[in-house]
């Protein structure tokens, strides 16, 4: 029998719970929320070129700074039968850069990736235009800042169709604790890719590496963090001869096989810190974009059972740097 006394109790447990939030700074909204990895802004038709020019004019007349763009495929076999092009523009302002010098490991989330992809399927031709979630990133990558500023002004440059990458999302919570399963890497695990004597020479050594595409590697994009020695590079995967799966097409062509694509996944990050050269834990880079991906049968992570390694080795490789470089590198 629930008594007057009782009734009163529970009410005024809820009532003190109803005031704590708003003072931590959360409500049951936000408690409960799942972020997905991807906004999609809007579908359309026509020429992919013009689309990206289009793109990056709303981009820039919104405040937002392109930083590099490339193309990791063109017309592509997917599975499915599709046919994919694809254009990925680096883009970052004043309020990622701030948020990115705040943590140690920040600089992974100064870059903000739009994407336009261009997939024909059946006969039927649709452009994609989309981008990676801030907030979720912010994160994935354990900012202090949720960069739910950064996501409205892509919202108001690009649109908000469609938040996708995930059936059903993940908490801010799951995501700063995140890793895919048992004995997987977490954020903080990452690669040590190199160590140099100092953050000048480790930055001229990674470029020197890009620029020479050792490994397969180019350079898409470099940002520095500013206040701290810190430069993150995008970091375009070709996937040579010897390496094949370490390369772009390679992995998306295999597990990018759900619409919209997520073609935001790229390119990946190598983060100058200090004297030291990082990059992300490719099994965290790759499950982060894509936590559905189951672990077996087809498109799963065993159709690129061979890519982790092989990312990991040409990020090395462009780390390296060229022989004059690297004439001082520790080991």
């Amino acid at each position: 029998m629930v008594t007057p006394i009782m009734r009163l109790r529970s009410v005024s447990i809820a009532a003190v719970v109803a005031l704590l939030l708003p003072l931590l700074g959360l409500n049951q909204a936000s408690a409960a929320e799942r972020l997905k990895p991807f906004e999609l802004a809007y579908t359309t038709s026509g020429d992919m070129a013009q689309v990206v020019t289009q793109v990056e004019k709303q981009l820039t007349d919104h405040g937002f700074k392109i930083v590099g763009s490339y193309a990791p495929y063109t017309n592509a076999a997917f599975p499915e039968g599709e046919t994919v092009s694809a254009e990925v523009i680096g883009v970052t302002n004043p309020a990622l850069l701030a948020a990115a010098a705040e943590t140690r490991f920040g600089g992974y989330a100064a870059v903000q990736r739009v994407t336009v992809t261009q997939v024909t399927s059946k006969g039927a031709t649709q452009i994609q235009v989309a981008y990676t979630n801030p907030t979720y990133m912010a994160n994935a990558y354990r900012l202090k800042n949720n960069l739910t500023d950064v996501a409205a002004d892509l919202g108001k440059a690009l649109g908000t169709q469609q938040a996708y990458g995930s059936r059903k999302g993940l908490t801010a919570s799951d995501l700063r604790g995140y890793h895919y399963k048992f004995l997987m890497p977490y954020f903080d695990d990452p690669h040590h890719l190199a160590k140099y004597d100092s953050h000048e020479q480790a930055v001229s050594a990674v470029k020197a590496g890009l620029a020479a595409h050792n490994g397969g590697t180019s350079e898409v994009y470099e940002v520095a963090i500013p206040g701290k020695q810190q430069t993150v590079f995008g970091v375009a995967l070709s996937g040579p001869a010897g390496n094949k799966c370490s390369g772009d097409q390679y992995i998306m062509s295999r597990i990018d096989f759900k619409a919209p694509k997520s073609t935001g996944h790229l390119p990946y990050d190598i983060l100058v810190s200090g004297d030291r050269v990082y990059a992300l834990a490719v099994k965290f880079r790759i499950a982060i974009n894509f936590p559905d991906l189951s672990m077996m049968g087809s498109n799963s992570f065993m159709s690129i059972m061979c890519a982790p390694g092989a990312i990991e080795k040409a990020l090395k490789e462009a780390a390296r740097g060229t022989v004059a470089a690297t004439s001082t590198q520790h080991s």
